[in-house]
């Protein structure tokens, strides 16, 4: 199973820097949306497999033992994903609330302007200046403290 790469958040310092966004990889549900199976199919194609087995060759048991920790692997890996995204959201969240007074300046550097209030999507974050700019929180944007 591959494991989204993540990118992590350079802290605002009191002259410039340029923001990562940590939602990047944050949002995306695809894992456990691609993982429907749960416990109760597992155990149907557990009992179908040894229905539909030969008898004169029967699957070893420690084989459908060794099949059950691995479907418990891939579920607990689902849910660890999940609570990292849920992680990952709330440090935006709190990063994203610490911009309000900070000088922005677009990845483009076609606006700048002093952070007046920030609104948090399902996956970017946006930012509204004084001026009445908003700029989208992504790589690139500088953000530098003081107007």
């Amino acid at each position: 199973m591959a494991v989204d790469a993540t990118t992590s958040a350079t802290s605002t310092s009191s002259t410039s820097s340029t923001y990562t966004n940590p939602w990047a990889n944050a949002s995306s549900t695809s894992d456990s949306a691609d993982a429907t199976m749960n416990y109760n199919d597992f155990l149907q194609l557990l009992i179908a497999q040894m229905q539909n087995q030969d008898p004169t060759d029967p699957m070893n048991a420690s084989d459908q033992i060794s099949q059950l920790a691995t479907f418990s692997q891939v579920e607990q890996s689902i849910k660890t994903n999940t609570l990292l995204r849920s992680m990952l959201q709330a440090e935006a969240l709190t990063k994203a609330g610490s911009l309000v007074g900070t000088t922005v300046t677009s990845s483009d550097s076609t606006s700048t302007g002093v952070v007046s209030s920030v609104k948090v999507n399902d996956d970017s974050v946006s930012l509204t200046t004084s001026n009445g700019d908003s700029i989208n929180l992504q790589t690139g944007v500088k953000i530098s403290s003081g107007s």
